[in-house]
């Protein structure tokens, strides 16, 4: 017994003077460590039976949630560390490990850190929405402290930095209002019959299901382009997602319809043409090309 006595009190390193035991910081181990499971069953309580009571919005049942998690960890760190027997009565051993841990290459995870709290916060950003953040389009899915996880339409798990969403430019689609206007472009040929073209196309919009009536397709003239005339119809998605299909589905539609009234899309066509130089000194001519 006293071999283990000794063991378990026998100093491993020592913070600020003070040494740290086996047992002691077994000790601290296992306050973070209720501290965390304090904080999933809490969570698990919330989850299920106070907020479905109290009717939460979504969003701010999850913000709440992971600054209780936060809170609740960084609780019991402290009093894991305490259970050491350092003194954290003044923030200067806390600035003073901060500032060791930034100046051993920490800057990152410090910035992501805050840009983190700033999401729970402000909010720019919530679960489920269709954000583009850099080169990457794809549903939130998680906002935790560090980072922030994207799924993308090819349910790929991206990781971004929060620093990013505060640092950089952010598109969110379900901002607010998660309806959306989208536009698709067609060409015709110079000899078609416009005012058919736009009934064609507005009749193509109205007549698909995902499409909102309310505000009401358009379709506008846009340009006399090089090949085509270019119009643009303009129409309205409940929600972002629904947005690639219904494009799809447009432009089937779009292209039975112009066959049907002989309607032309047209492509870029060049036209060649070759003539032959007489030759001064008598050598067999050469073909000349002209466009």
């Amino acid at each position: 017994m006293n071999e283990l006595s000794e063991i378990l009190h026998a100093p491993l390193f020592h913070i600020q003077r003070t040494p740290v035991t086996l047992i002691s910081f077994i000790g601290a181990v296992l306050f973070i460590l209720a501290a965390y499971l304090v904080s999933k069953t809490l969570q698990r309580t919330l989850r299920r039976r106070i907020f479905p009571r109290f009717k939460i919005a979504e969003e701010l049942q999850y913000t709440f949630l992971r600054l209780t998690h936060y809170l609740l960890v960084f609780i019991g760190l402290v009093l894991g560390l305490q259970f050491i027997g350092l003194d954290l009565s003044s923030l200067a051993v806390i600035a003073g490990l901060l500032s060791v841990g930034v100046g051993f290459g920490l800057q990152n995870i410090a910035s992501n850190f805050i840009s983190g709290v700033i999401l729970l916060f402000e909010r720019p950003i919530k679960i489920g929405d269709r954000i583009s953040v850099g080169d990457t389009t794809g549903d939130v899915h998680e906002i935790k402290i560090r980072s922030t996880t994207i799924i993308t339409p090819d349910n790929i798990a991206i990781i971004v930095p929060n620093s990013d969403f505060v640092s950089g430019r952010v598109i969110n689609w379900s901002y607010e209002d998660p309806r959306i206007k989208l536009h698709l472009s067609v060409g015709v040929a110079y000899d078609s019959d416009v005012q058919r073209v736009t009934e064609l196309l507005l009749r193509t919009a109205r007549a698909h299901p995902q499409l909102l009536q309310h505000p009401e397709p358009d379709v506008t003239f846009q340009a006399f382009g090089d090949s085509a005339l270019q119009f643009d119809l303009s129409f309205w998605v409940a929600e972002p997602k629904g947005g690639p299909h219904a494009l799809s589905d447009l432009r089937y539609e779009i292209l039975r319809l112009f066959r049907e009234n002989g309607i032309v899309i047209p492509f870029p066509q060049r036209e060649v043409h070759l003539k032959t130089a007489p030759q001064p000194d008598g050598t067999p001519s050469k073909a000349v090309r002209t466009e």
